[in-house]
């Protein structure tokens, strides 16, 4: 009996877990499975690259989950260097290019996952491509700005304020680089509310980064390698730019070979991860996701999305069933001692769905008031003004403050209200918190402004 061939195509979070969920369930007897890769290496954390730059991880090997050859002993086979330009839907084959060898190879395939990912944004702008630029997506793009930073530049420009932006700048002031941010918006973390990015705004002064907002970059300028960043508005010297522009769903190879994609822009897939093609399936950042909250087709970009998609995938093509229910877009980031969080919808997100809302942000502190190292927290909650349901959180604050987003996330996802909220049984002792909780503190305060909204309404 012939055995079912399932070509990979993405070695990282989403392809890797379905393939070794789909090892699991089928032994290499009855499934093979080649994955294709284009950069050098799989199975690694993204997330971790700006803190390789910074010198807080020491050895890039550590954000390494699985090298290629710990694949193989799942008789996973692993091809780098490989990147595949072509999937032809009727023949059922794969085209690759060998890169360092100079090659083209045909693979065929029954069975197709794929997880080429996101791709960072990189708008036509003069002297995008100069020496000196840095995006930083892959890993080795994380290598290579580690170089960098090791070689000791004088002066770095960050263009654009997002996570990225942001934790790449924190990277920098800690290795002790003058670094200045420009970002086109108002504000930094342009998916939280203005109040709340505005306490980012001031934790990136805090910490010395030299901040241009509502600014442009026109230009990157330079003779042969990076000198400068033009806007309307100056010219910021640099040897060092880093761009943190946000990223989009690598769908080049999908849509070029006739993968349908949604609304979003993304693969659009089933709750199973198919995709509306007999035998291939998407799962990670190139793929949409339905918003709980919403009801909408989204892309987001999460290795926490990315991972949890892909092992969805690898269970259903293993022969088991599974389904992934949707994102809520819960994400966690930091600017030095300054933690911010979010999930759910937005201010901005909730405006454009046309909806309503009542809203609570409140000031508390992190520990008991009186006990040592309590630091400030804002919480904020969105809450359907009738029914109360949660529709979003975000947090601002010192050590401690982030991870309470998980409490408002779980409430989101389990359909609770704010009035429910308010005698949730959280845990409680000096070191850990006030007896009040902030989560329920903001709670609380925005049931207050539901009943007073229903009130109005009576």
């Amino acid at each position: 009996m012939a055995r079912t061939r399932l070509v990979v195509v993405g070695g990282d979070a989403a392809g890797m877990s379905a393939a070794a969920q789909a090892r699991k369930r089928r032994g290499p007897e009855d499934l093979e499975i080649v994955a294709f890769e284009r950069g050098r290496h799989t199975s690694y954390s993204a997330c971790g690259l700006p803190y390789y730059a910074g010198d807080i991880v020491k050895d890039w090997r550590d954000l390494v989950a699985r090298t290629p050859e710990e694949h193989a002993k799942q008789d996973i086979e692993v091809r780098t260097r490989h990147e595949v330009d072509h999937v032809d839907l009727d023949a059922r084959r794969v085209r690759a290019r060998d890169l360092d060898g100079d090659r083209v190879v045909e693979e065929p395939w029954d069975l197709l996952v794929v997880a080429t990912g996101s791709e960072p944004l990189r708008p036509p702008i003069d002297g995008i491509d100069l020496p000196g630029v840095y995006g930083l997506s892959v890993l080795q793009d994380g290598i290579e700005l580690r170089k960098a930073v090791d070689a000791g530049p004088e002066r770095a420009v960050i263009v654009g304020g997002g996570y990225i932006g942001l934790e790449a700048a924190e990277a920098l002031v800690h290795r002790g680089i003058p670094t200045a941010l420009v970002e086109a918006a108002p504000q930094v973390m342009n998916r939280i509310d203005p109040d709340m990015g505005e306490l980012v705004s001031e934790a990136v002064r805090g910490i010395g980064v030299e901040l241009h907002l509502e600014e442009e970059v026109e230009a990157i300028e330079g003779d042969g390698r990076v000198r400068a960043v033009r806007t309307a508005e100056r010219t910021l010297e640099a040897d060092l730019v880093v761009l943190g522009l946000g990223t989009q769903p690598a769908v080049g190879l999908a849509e070029a070979s006739g993968i349908e994609l949604g609304q979003s822009g993304a693969i659009a897939v089933n709750p199973r991860m198919q995709t509306r093609h007999d035998g291939v399936w998407a799962a990670g950042d190139c793929t949409e996701a339905r918003h709980l909250v919403s009801g909408k087709p989204v892309s987001y970009h999460l290795g926490t999305i990315a991972n949890k998609q892909g092992r969805i995938c690898g269970i259903n093509i293993g022969g088991g069933y599974a389904t992934f229910p949707g994102v809520l877009g819960t994400a966690v980031s930091k600017v030095c001692d300054v933690e911010v969080a979010r999930t759910g919808l937005s201010e901005a997100e909730l405006v454009d769905l046309g909806l309503e809302w009542e809203q609570a942000a409140v000031d508390s502190t992190t520990r008991a008031g009186y006990f040592p190292g309590a630091a400030p927290i804002r919480t904020k909650v969105l809450a359907d003004p009738r029914s109360g349901r949660v529709l979003g959180a975000q947090i601002v604050g010192k050590e401690g403050a982030a991870k309470r987003i998980d409490v408002f996330a779980m409430a989101i996802w389990n359909g609770m209200t704010v009035q429910g909220m308010v005698n949730l049984d959280l845990s409680y002792a000096p070191p850990f918190s006030p007896v009040w909780d902030p989560v329920l503190i903001a709670a609380r305060k925005a049931a207050e402004q539901v009943e007073r909204s229903l009130g109005e309404h009576l």
